[in-house]
């Protein structure tokens, strides 16, 4: 079995935020999951170059274009390293390869009569890089940069999206979970469903705009418009060829963009002859103690300085669990400090820390062997993989833990009601050690694609030799936090 899963490609006009990083550890997750069932799995993420704010931020600057891409790229690889997350590829909208299929998407749309050349007048926005309608602004405003659009009027190549409304329509009534979670479906058939207008597919090459990106085959004057190049990254990882096998099982994107990965891209899609992605998986937003992350408030996250903090594994938990995947969440310090404390702490750590400091005792007297487990425990961790299992396959994360946390209360009901400590059948005690051993270790193996480091800690603190257990007390996992 293969699995397929991406993360948008992101701008490189500044380094990584929380949302940035709640979305690659979403396909993080999903990937270490499948993995762990056994799949072949590729995890794509990247950066996008070719875009006006790149060249904007590169003169902000004061570095040659190049240059600045060359240094945020390496930024934006670094981060993903420190957080731990295990891509498999990276791609860089700059390479070459890259250029050469997105010049072929473009010929085989061209052939398909789904491209023409016109003049257009519109609300652009910079944030977006995108047009917008009036009934899309607040107060004239767009919503979520706070920045007034400028009318922008040239003369561009246009993708006939308005010919695929039945087609999208078509398709989603036969794929009824292509977006997730449901609500998000429900907008985006909404929208399509209200008519959709054709989108420019390139910009003008002038001084000051568009200068960098692909050109328009067989027109230098024209960009590649910057949504029309980064969608084909997906193609560009596995080839024509891969993506023919093999498309994209999941596109992991924040709900900004949605429209973009569930309407425009099929379309494309559609138009060049190619198959579509299975789903497309979208997040929220994440706000900071209930205001809305920008550069003017200062107030954003930087993900590596929390993970800094607290430890990869507690920052991935803790989006993981406090937000319900589809919905937006906030982020507090002291949300933080209470999930880590009530949640790590107390529970899961607690709870290591306790069943392996009494096995640790046992340690050289050969007591501890491999049995059977307990009946009632065997059937609370195999019920407990089920629900995992399910949950996962609809994104439902939070739900997820919630289920494994159950198991993690369960082991500390058992140690407390055996008191352990008070047996002293050598015999009976090492069948109830033996018994909340085989608890981590189940534990520890669902826990992995949500906490891998923390899943490590615990089975490396548990070597059997000769099906006699060694164990180790770790270090604390997860020291209180005042």
């Amino acid at each position: 079995m293969e699995f397929y899963i991406t993360t948008p490609i992101y701008y490189v006009n500044d380094k990584p935020h929380i949302g940035h990083a709640y979305t690659t550890i979403v396909a993080d997750v999903l990937a270490r999951w499948r993995a762990s069932q056994g799949e072949q799995v590729r995890f794509s993420t990247g950066v996008d170059e070719n875009s006006q704010k790149t060249v904007d931020a590169a003169a902000k600057a004061g570095e040659d274009i190049r240059a600045y891409t060359d240094r945020m790229a390496d930024t934006w690889e670094a981060a993903w390293r420190t957080l731990a997350i295990a891509n498999t590829d990276f791609i860089r909208t700059t390479e070459a390869h890259h250029h050469e299929v997105v010049r072929t998407i473009w010929e085989r749309i061209e052939a398909a009569g789904d491209l023409y050349k016109g003049t257009y007048e519109g609300l652009y926005c910079k944030g977006h890089e995108a047009f917008m309608k009036e009934s899309d602004l607040v107060d004239g405003l767009c919503p979520e940069h706070k920045t007034a659009p400028e009318v922008v009027r040239e003369e561009n190549y246009f993708f006939k999206l308005s010919a695929y409304q039945e087609k999208l329509l078509e398709f989603y009534d036969a794929h009824d979970d292509f977006v997730m979670p449901a609500h998000r479906f429900r907008e985006v058939r909404a929208f399509v469903e209200q008519g959709l207008d054709d989108v420019s597919f390139s910009r003008e090459r002038k001084e000051g705009r568009a200068e960098w990106g692909i050109p328009v085959p067989n027109d230098p004057h024209q960009a590649i418009y910057v949504w029309a190049d980064a969608l084909v990254n997906y193609i560009s990882v596995p080839g024509f060829e891969g993506w023919e096998h093999h498309p994209a099982d999941v596109h992991a994107v924040g709900k900004d963009i949605l429209r973009f990965h569930a309407v425009i891209w099929p379309a494309m899609l559609m138009s060049a002859g190619l198959p579509l992605p299975g789903q497309i998986a979208a997040n929220g937003f994440i706000t900071n103690n209930g205001v809305k992350m920008s550069k003017s408030l200062g107030n954003g996250i930087d993900p590596l300085a929390l993970a800094a903090q607290y430890g990869n594994d507690a920052v991935r938990y803790f989006l993981l669990r406090e937000i319900p995947y589809g919905e937006d969440g906030d982020y507090s310090e002291t949300k933080m400090k209470d999930r880590y404390n009530a949640d790590l702490a107390n529970g899961l750590g607690n709870l290591v820390a306790r069943v392996l400091t009494l096995a640790e005792k046992e340690n050289g007297k050969g007591t501890i062997v491999r049995g059977t487990l307990d009946p009632a425990l065997d059937r609370a961790a195999m019920a407990t993989a089920r629900t995992v299992g399910e949950r996962m396959a609809s994104f439902r994360f939070s739900e997820a833990l919630a289920a494994l946390w159950e198991l993690v209360a369960l082991g500390d009901r058992y140690v407390n009601e055996k008191k352990i400590w008070e047996i002293a059948d050598d015999a009976a005690r090492a069948a109830a050690l033996f018994d909340l051993v085989s608890l981590l270790e189940a534990i520890a193996t669902l826990l992995a694609p949500f906490m891998p480091a923390t899943a490590r800690a615990i089975d490396a603190a548990m070597l059997w030799k000769d099906d006699v257990l060694h164990a180790t007390k770790p270090a604390v996992l997860f020291p209180r936090i005042s």
